[in-house]
Parts: structure tokens; C-alpha cells; sequence
């Protein structure tokens, strides 16, 4: 089974007030820096621009910053602690992928997302909890290109036709899984009204669920089996017990 991160395993995600402290060591606004992040936000999730440190270099020049070498460096730092401040996982992000995992079901993540994911995620508890972890800004893919769900594919083992891919729609990702083969199942969660999110899968017409709780549910249901799943049920691809 494949997750989405933002939106999918977290609450909906919104900047907060640390990017002020980016801003102020950069020496820009914080308009100003929001105004480079929105437009930039694909060329950076690829890693097109490099490391961390080139990549808030390019920010500088865009924004018309130009701090010390000092202070370009604590940026850096103070831009993974403002994306890990507006992260909050959901409550029962855990409880579910604890009872995926005692099904017998592997998981990844796949995520499009800049430097700082990467950087804490492994400080997170779901993290123990994910088989793979599929980062675009390391891969140099973005969604909805079949590259980045191929390689959580062949980190888990299993073929496209085996996996169940869930997010909230950004980066046009459900219709992304489906083209490379997933079955793909929306993430249509009461929170998400305000969620900060590019490229949003607008035209997605396929299964959603309210809630991460009711994902365990479905992997209980028989599979292949005619009139084993009521109306209105997500198809789950392959077999109990496979790598989903």
C-alpha cells in the first residue's frame, strides 16, 4: 500500500509562523519568500536546483536576498524546522499503519516534496512504520509521472497491479497511480478544505474515503470474489496477504 505524506498521512498542511524566521534570516519578506516558494514549488520537489544549500541559494537570488554565508546556512536549518512546525500527522496515521502492517501488507511513502522532508522524517513515528520512502526531490520525478510510483514498485517487490495508492489529489497523484497501473483511492478528509496544494486532481471521480480508519476495513474484504464487496466499495488489488 502507497501513501501520500502531506495531506494523506498528515492534517492539512498550512505555513505557519516559522517561515518568518527564514524570511528574516535571508534578509527578504516573508511575502516575498512565499511568493518564490508557490512558484517554484516543482522545480525544487525535482531537485533541479541541487542540495539544500544551492536550493535556498536560488531562493536568495529570486527573492532578492543576499545574506551571509552565516546566515544562508541557518536558513537551511530553519527551513526543515519550519516545515517539520507545520506537520502534524494524523492522530490515527499510526494506528493505521500498524494495522495494514499486521495484515501482512508492506508500505511506502511517496512523496513529492523539497529537501526537508527527508531531513525529519525519520524523527517521526510513522516512520518505522514505512517499508519504502519514495522522495521526488531524490528521485527527480514528480507526480503524476509514473517514474516515482515504479520506484516504490521496485523498492517494495511488487507490481503496479498490486498496490493501492492513497492521497488527498495534489500533484494530480490518483490519476497519476491509476495511469501506471495502481488502483488509486482519494483521501476526502473533513480538514482538507484549506490544504495547501499544487496541481489538485480535479477531475478524480474514482473511490474516497473520509477517513485513513476505514483503509484496514478493506483489506478484509475477499478479493476477486463476485458479490463480496458491497456498492459503493473500494476494489483491492491482488491478494490478502500481498505486498499492496
Amino acid at each position: 500500500m502507497l501513501f501520500d505524506f502531506f495531506g494523506t498521512l498528515t492534517c492539512a498542511n498550512r505555513r505557519g509562523q516559522q517561515h518568518a524566521v527564514v524570511a528574516a534570516l535571508l534578509g527578504c519578506a516573508v511575502e516575498a519568500l512565499v511568493e518564490v516558494l508557490d512558484r517554484s514549488f516543482y522545480l525544487r520537489a525535482s531537485g533541479a536546483l541541487g542540495d539544500a544549500t544551492d536550493t535556498m541559494r536560488w531562493i536568495c537570488a529570486q527573492a532578492g536576498a543576499r545574506p551571509s554565508a552565516a546566515d544562508l546556512r541557518a536558513a537551511v536549518e530553519a527551513r526543515v524546522e519550519a516545515v517539520r512546525a507545520d506537520t502534524r500527522l494524523r492522530p490515527e496515521a499510526v494506528t493505521v499503519l500498524r494495522a495494514v502492517r499486521r495484515r501482512g501488507v508492506h508500505t511506502a511513502l511517496v512523496s513529492d516534496c523539497t529537501h526537508e522532508l527527508p531531513a525529519f522524517l525519520p524523527q517521526l513515528p510513522v516512520a518505522p512504520l514505512l517499508d519504502a520512502r519514495v522522495f521526488s526531490v531524490q528521485v527527480g520525478r514528480c507526480k503524476p509521472d509514473p517514474a516515482i510510483y515504479l520506484a516504490a514498485c521496485h523498492r517494495l517487490g511488487v507490481a503496479p497491479p498490486d498496490c493501492l495508492y492513497v492521497g488527498d489529489g495534489g500533484s494530480q497523484e490518483l490519476t497519476g497511480a491509476t495511469r501506471a497501473g495502481m488502483t488509486a483511492i482519494r483521501l476526502a478528509a473533513a480538514d482538507l478544505g484549506g490544504h495547501l496544494v499544487f496541481n489538485r486532481d480535479l477531475g478524480w471521480t474514482g473511490p474516497a474515503l473520509s477517513s485513513l480508519t476505514e483503509l484496514p476495513g478493506l483489506l478484509d474484504v475477499p478479493p476477486n470474489r463476485p458479490g463480496s464487496e458491497p456498492a459503493g466499495s473500494v476494489p483491492i488489488p491482488g491478494e490478502a496477504g500481498c505486498g499492496v
